[in-house]
């Protein structure tokens, strides 16, 4: 949790408000602005329903199968991804609220590597400087399954050294029983299967796709088989931001989330993507943070090919650093879709990446109107669009 004394900030409201800022300039909307489709071919079941056949191993798991069946009942079009943010007040001794990130409707790894990036972009700006990345992966439920099975073993052979009020969680929710015992800094931890050790080759591939986000954004991290969650909630990739408390020397966690197909797809009643990030931080003060109006950006980012992908989020969050607002879609993977969501929007000029840029460390600077471009390298891209006035275009 970011504790308010440890940032600039006076309270939670004024946290927050710059917080939704970093968010909305990546796409993220108010949950509450996304529009309910009209008909669906299935209801999804209620939350209640889902409920009842999940077994939480963390508090902060109990809220997503609601804000899941929002997203099933959503007006999207097949393919198209949803940007989500909202407020939640978790269960806890000390008051605070939680900023979640959601991305709905998008399967690759592009997903957990923005939520991450943009979550750390909101701890950093609170003025925690010294952040730790860990990440950890349960792979598919087959996986899972099989790491679940193990660490119930494992679990029996110590059941000695377990608290007598959780031995009868270890028989019936393995997991959930770890999660505990890792919180209580229980010593078998050390010792305990890793997921990652059950991930199958393609599972791999995946995961690796996902490191190398991070490593050509710069972003450092440690595999962490600590960092874990309930099976029937998450798939894939988990994360913590965290950071060490100056007082205790203790970790602090500040931040957590992951891939929730899992339930999802309970809800969509089909297989269907979900990835979340939750920053948590202490109430002090209001906590409604103040609406902003953004002005319209006349500029669009895009990118062609995976070299151009992998480098984007650098890129995109060289822009926001240097308050150049921007148009993207890298939920796409194509550019004729790119292209044709910058014709709908009218920008009158397009960043373009491809992979011949992204080698150069360069990228093209397109005039929509007189169809000219200029190639501009990378780390002077900010100051050209501001000679230039790109970046101050009327609303």
């Amino acid at each position: 949790m970011i504790r308010i004394r440890d940032t600039g900030y006076s309270s939670t409201a004024t946290l927050l408000s710059d917080a939704v800022k970093i968010a909305e300039y990546y796409g993220f909307t108010p949950l509450e602005d996304i529009p309910r489709g009209e008909t669906l071919a299935k209801k999804p079941p209620t939350a209640a329903e889902i409920e009842d056949v999940l077994n939480f191993a963390r508090k902060d798991e109990r809220g997503l199968p609601a804000i899941a069946r929002k997203a099933a009942m959503s007006a999207r079009s097949a393919g198209e991804a949803l940007f989500a943010w909202r407020l939640v007040q978790p269960q806890g001794a000390i008051p605070s609220v939680a900023l979640e990130l959601h991305v709905f409707g998008h399967a690759s790894a592009m997903a957990e590597a923005m939520l991450i990036v943009v979550g750390n972009a909101i701890v950093q700006n609170a003025g925690i400087q010294n952040r730790a990345l860990s990440l950890n992966n349960l792979g598919s439920s087959e996986s899972s399954g099989r790491y679940v099975r193990d660490v119930g073993q494992y679990l029996r052979k110590h059941i000695e050294t377990i608290s007598p009020t959780l031995r009868p969680k270890a028989a019936t929710d393995p997991l959930g029983t770890l999660v505990q015992l890792i919180d209580r800094g229980h010593p078998a931890v050390a010792r305990a299967p890793q997921a990652t050790e059950y991930l199958t080759e393609d599972e791999r591939r995946r995961f690796w796709e996902f490191l190398e986000y991070l490593e050509v954004f710069g972003l450092p991290y440690e595999l962490s088989g600590h960092v874990l969650g309930s099976r029937d909630v998450w798939s894939h990739a988990l994360y913590e931001i965290s950071t060490t408390d100056p007082e205790t020397q203790s970790r602090l966690p500040l931040a957590f989330g992951g891939r929730y197909d899992p339930v999802m797809s309970r809800f969509a009643r089909r297989p269907e993507s979900a990835a979340m990030i939750g920053i948590n931080v202490e109430v002090r003060g209001g906590t409604r943070p103040k609406k902003l109006q953004r002005s319209s950006p006349g500029i669009f980012f895009a990118h062609l090919g995976m070299e151009a992908r992998r480098r984007a989020l650098g890129v995109i969050e060289s822009l926001r650093s240097a308050e150049i607002p921007i148009h993207q879609s890298l939920t796409y993977e194509r550019l004729g879709e790119q292209m044709a969501t910058a014709r709908k929007l009218g920008v009158p000029y397009i960043l373009i990446m491809g992979h011949k840029e992204a080698v150069e460390n360069a990228i093209l600077v397109r005039e929509v109107a007189t169809n000219s471009q200029e190639s501009v390298p990378l780390q002077e891209l900010t100051g050209y669009l501001k000679r230039r006035r790109m970046a101050t275009v009327a609303a």
